[in-house]
């Protein structure tokens, strides 16, 4: 998913960077490992203390001196922080790279002497496309906060010799020119003039006019481009060291310990989360880079399609013939060849793609890590290659080489956090979207969110979860699932949240069905366990857990069939439309991404099982949850003499779930079913959901979610966490479904479909408004004493409407967001709602002053009194025409 930029300055002064998330990604297979330098020069591992090898050193040269730079360049580099202001002067080549030296031949010679590093640079590797990739490699500050992983950003550069100066600068694809022999293209040379990051003197030159420029400053913090993205100031160069570098054919790695006096770039005691995490004032960080050289011939890209869900990379083509600029995209994929080795109809690749296991997985789970990547071979053979993708252990005598900070080595990483999470990212070249690098990150703690998730889902269905911890045997299956998920993320795949709601709710409940398909098409679904599944059902075990699905196989082989005689992505697309069409007739090969929990579908819900039915499927979710509320305490008593952390967590979640599964009906009501589609296929985009099944909807909500959950108030289990909170969990909870419910767009879209259809088609904002109102306010009809958890109930569904008459200012977003995630977060105002919701505290009032006489309970009638009170300062803000206490 993500690295952050991390080094510091030597003398320019750093400002606060905005913390970024960037892409990140890159593979590798076994012929691809790195190798040592060929015998003409030293080992490739000379200057790492870790790795074997003996230091050499370096062949002096002739250098050749070409004419000073002018006066300019003095100015760049006082501003870069690098060299004398003067022009620089070239010296011997001997006396730069001294026999002290230790140096190392690969994509450029190193040289490490007395702390400094060198790089040679050949002719050959000047104006090439590179990647510095930066990873995180030790710290005290708490992995997992924000920034979230070990990943530290990458930085697509190209080394320029200018004069006896050497420029580095930061490149960039976003705006192209398709066709280069387009007159445009002279335009667009505007837009893409290349930064200098940082700019070196030539120390000397080597045999063949290669450049030895000290880059030392680089990795130890003293280029501002390339520090972290949270640092609160620059790093101090007398506590910064290059510590190791070694070079190969086509990368070459240093690492460097960076202090920053302001504490950790991740979190010092200067910073909200360095006092959160008790950080010290003195941070100090050990940072590794991976210089990569790009593929000197991109991968033929393919390009990017809405109804298939894979990340992609953006341009913006000024060449097109359209008359607009064209916005192209190409999913991201692993470069995938077949090799003359075949299997029936299937090939083996040239290289597979491969991911090693951390040597720092804990032993027990290393073979379901293996199992998780393996797991999608099935797709890619859907995609035509044998063992596309592979698992493999570090080799004892390779733990020094094969390290997942290096980015030529993909790696499923363990990561030691509290952070309950796990992350998929991705490095990629943004000429064809070619993934280079993968390090799944999978932190240490993602197991007690498995535990908690799988028990409150399917606690019930397993006796193997009825009592905590969990056998390793559970766990590890678990794992594999994660593993698994991330390892899609890594092939390119987004989370597709539509999937779930494409199987026939007697399909999930079918044992047969779910041990073919799955209880969802798609691993990729935030569709956990199957929490729909009742007892009676008999679902096995192992198909309680998602798996690589039929979603998957179908991305995969959209995304990685070989299509012969296509030479160029546009040749592609009759057949990758052709491949996007099958969602006609198969459903569960349909696409909705993150951005659908923001939007009208509730088919595209975080978190569901089941069919578009979410009332179905919550029913049956209830009753199970009652299941496990009565396991609770037996499952969590098991450790005698410790306190009662497990049962008030695992009661939590159980809570949680509860909200979470009513959640999913709340957004029925207002919704449009939604099949993305492209020109020339038959039907509409989006769907009305039918008046019926929003009212229902509501109704269902009155009745189990806006009705205290009684089954979850069990004194027993209470009385052992708490001396009180129950009201206020269980408001907070009822709260939250009430947003949900009137949430602004939800209003806005109810108003829409009420002038584009006929009356009786729809379920009008008006009466939506009246049905929650009575189903809230039930006891005034009665004239019944409300219970304090009714009154909690009520009191929010004031603060609710109250919040949406009087709204606060709308928060800023950060500067640069995309577009289309700010389209989606951009608040919504429901003008024609403002109205209609005044309308609906004035009949409450109405209502309630009509109860009140009839209230016998005092407490009622109190309650009841400082309602009306409530509702008259919410209709009359200012004081103006408020009524007299």
């Amino acid at each position: 998913m993500h690295r952050f930029p991390l080094l510091r300055g030597r003398r320019a002064s750093l400002a606060l960077a905005a913390l970024v998330l960037a892409s990140a990604c890159q593979w590798r297979s076994p012929e691809n490992a790195p190798t040592p330098a060929p015998s003409t020069g030293p080992t490739p591992t000379a200057a790492s203390p870790a790795s074997p090898g003996a230091p050499s050193p370096g062949t002096p040269g002739g250098p050749t001196t070409p004419a000073g730079a002018p006066s300019a360049m003095a100015a760049i580099m006082a501003s870069m922080g690098g060299g004398s202001g003067g022009d620089p002067s070239p010296r011997p080549y001997g006396m730069v790279v001294t026999p002290f030296a230790r140096t190392q031949r690969g994509l450029v010679t190193t040289h490490l002497a007395r702390g400094r590093l060198y790089f040679e640079i050949p002719r050959a590797q000047l104006n090439r496309d590179m990647l510095i990739v930066r990873t995180l490699r030790g710290t005290q500050a708490q992995v997992g906060g924000l920034p979230f992983t070990t990943l530290a950003g990458d930085r697509l550069v190209r080394w320029e010799r200018r004069e006896n100066r050497v420029l580095l600068r930061g490149i960039e694809y976003r705006n192209v020119v398709g066709d280069t022999t387009n007159p445009v293209a002279r335009a667009v040379e505007i837009v893409t003039y290349a930064p200098i990051v940082a700019a070196f003197n030539v120390e000397a030159y080597g045999p063949d006019s290669s450049v030895v420029v000290e880059v030392s400053r680089l990795f130890t913090g003293g280029v501002s481009d390339l520090l972290p993205s949270a640092a609160r100031g620059a790093a101090d160069p007398s506590r910064s060291f290059v510590e190791s570098v070694a070079a190969y054919p086509q990368n070459v790695e240093v690492e460097a310990s960076q202090t920053f006096a302001g504490g950790s770039p991740l979190g010092g005691t200067t910073s909200p989360l360095g006092a959160l995490f008790g950080q010290p004032p003195t941070g100090t960080e050990l940072y590794h880079y991976s210089l990569v050289r790009l593929p000197d011939v991109p991968m033929k890209p393919r390009l990017y399609d809405e109804r298939v869900g894979y990340f992609n990379t953006r341009q913006a083509d000024f060449g097109s013939r359209e008359q607009r600029v064209r916005r192209v995209s190409f999913i991201n994929r692993w470069r995938l060849e077949c090799s003359d080795r075949r299997e029936g109809n299937l090939c083996y690749p040239k290289r597979p793609i491969t991911y090693y296991v951390d040597p720092a997985t804990p032993t027990v789970y290393v073979p379901w890590v293996k199992k998780g990547i393996e797991e999608w071979q099935g797709a890619f053979e859907a995609a035509g290659f044998k063992r596309g993708i592979v698992a493999r252990e570090v080799p004892r005598d390779s733990v020094g080489i094969l390290r997942g900070e290096n980015a030529n080595v993909s790696m499923v990483r363990w990561v030691p956090s509290a952070t309950e999470n796990a992350v998929g990212p991705s490095t990629v070249d943004p000429r064809s979207g070619e993934i280079l690098d993968a390090d799944v990150q999978i932190f240490h703690n993602v197991t007690n969110l498995n535990r908690d998730w799988y028990f409150t889902q399917v606690g019930h269905l397993d006796p193997r979860a009825q009592r905590l911890p969990f056998p390793d045997s559970l766990m590890g299956r678990l794992m594999q699932f994660v593993v698994a998920h991330e390892v899609g993320h890594t092939l390119g795949l987004r989370h597709d949240m539509k999937g779930s709601s494409m199987y026939p709710m007697d399909s999930v409940r079918s044992a047969s069905w779910v041990h073919r398909m799955g209880h969802s098409p798609s691993i990729m679904d935030y569709s956990r366990f199957n929490y729909v599944a009742q007892p009676e059902d008999h679902i096995a075990l192992e198909d309680l857990v998602p798996r690589v699905g039929p979603y998957d196989t179908y991305a995969v082989m959209w995304g990685y069939t070989p299509i012969p005689g296509a030479a160029t992505a546009e040749a592609e697309k009759p057949t990758t439309d052709r491949w996007s069409r099958m969602q006609d007739s198969v459903p569960w090969y349909r696409f909705g991404g993150d951005e659908g929990i923001l939007g009208p579908d509730p088919g595209e819900a975080n978190e569901a099982v089941g069919d578009q039915d979410a009332v179905r499927a919550t029913a049956l979710g209830l009753k199970n949850i009652r299941r496990v509320a009565r396991l609770l305490e037996a499952a969590t008593e098991t450790r005698p003499g410790e306190p009662y952390d497990d049962l008030q967590e695992i009661y939590e979640r159980l809570v949680g779930q509860w909200t979470l599964e009513l959640g999913h009906v709340a957004r029925i009501p207002g919704g449009d079913y939604k099949q993305e589609k492209y020109v020339g296929q038959k039907g509409d985009v989006y769907a009305r959901v039918p008046r019926a099944r929003q009212k229902a909807a509501v109704a269902f909500l009155n009745a189990n979610a806006f009705q205290t959950p009684d089954y979850l108030l069990d004194p027993g289990v209470l009385r052992k966490i708490e001396a009180s909170g129950s009201i206020d969990r269980v408001g907070a909870a009822q709260r939250r479904i009430l947003n949900t419910l009137l949430d602004n767009a939800r209003l806005q879209r109810m108003v829409e479909q009420e002038g584009l259809g006929a009356d009786r088609d729809t379920y009008s904002m008006g009466e939506m408004l009246g049905d929650v109102r009575r189903g809230v306010w039930t006891e005034l009809a009665r004239g019944a004493a409300t219970d304090p958890f009714r009154r909690r109930l009520q009191l929010a569904y004031l603060e609710v409407i109250g919040s949406k008459l009087n709204p606060a200012p709308a928060p800023a977003f950060p500067v640069g967001l995309p577009p289309d995630v700010a389209r989606l977060l951009a608040p919504v105002n429901a003008i024609d709602a403002r109205a209609l919701l005044r309308g609906e505290l004035v009949d409450l009032d109405r209502e309630i002053a009509a109860a009140v006489g009839r209230t016998r309970d005092r407490t009622t009638r109190l309650h009841l009194q400082g309602a009306r009170d409530q509702i008259d300062r919410i209709l009359h803000p200012d004081g103006a025409g408020r009524r007299a206490n």
